[in-house]
């Protein structure tokens, strides 16, 4: 299995992220985690090209020490991650409290 072909799996444990995950309001708080769900049945081929997910670079934020550069992607219809990749798991930073403030922007 090449880089692409290898199944995405979830790194939940950054306490800002699950602050953030669990202050969500109920019905937003549902499509996030039905978004985890389904982020953990691709590839990561198939999360790069998922075009509701929409993973995206964000260059305007500097990554943290040791990461070569961070990614938001849409965890709900108004709101989007911070993530990085580390081998096949995806590890999620922060849950942005709206979609601009994701790019650093506000």
């Amino acid at each position: 299995m090449g880089a692409t072909d290898a199944l995405v799996r979830l790194d939940l444990n950054n306490p800002v992220f699950q602050e953030q995950l669990f202050a969500l309001q109920k019905p937003e708080r549902h499509a996030a985690i039905d978004t985890l769900k389904k982020i953990r049945q691709l590839s990561w081929g198939q999360l790069y090209r998922d075009k509701g997910l929409k993973w995206e670079k964000i260059v305007s934020v500097k990554p943290p020490q040791g990461i070569d550069a961070v990614y938001s992607l849409r965890i709900t219809q108004s709101r989007r991650c911070m993530a990085y990749r580390e081998g096949d798991f995806i590890r999620l930073l922060t849950v942005a409290p709206d979609h601009d403030s994701t790019y650093g922007k506000k």
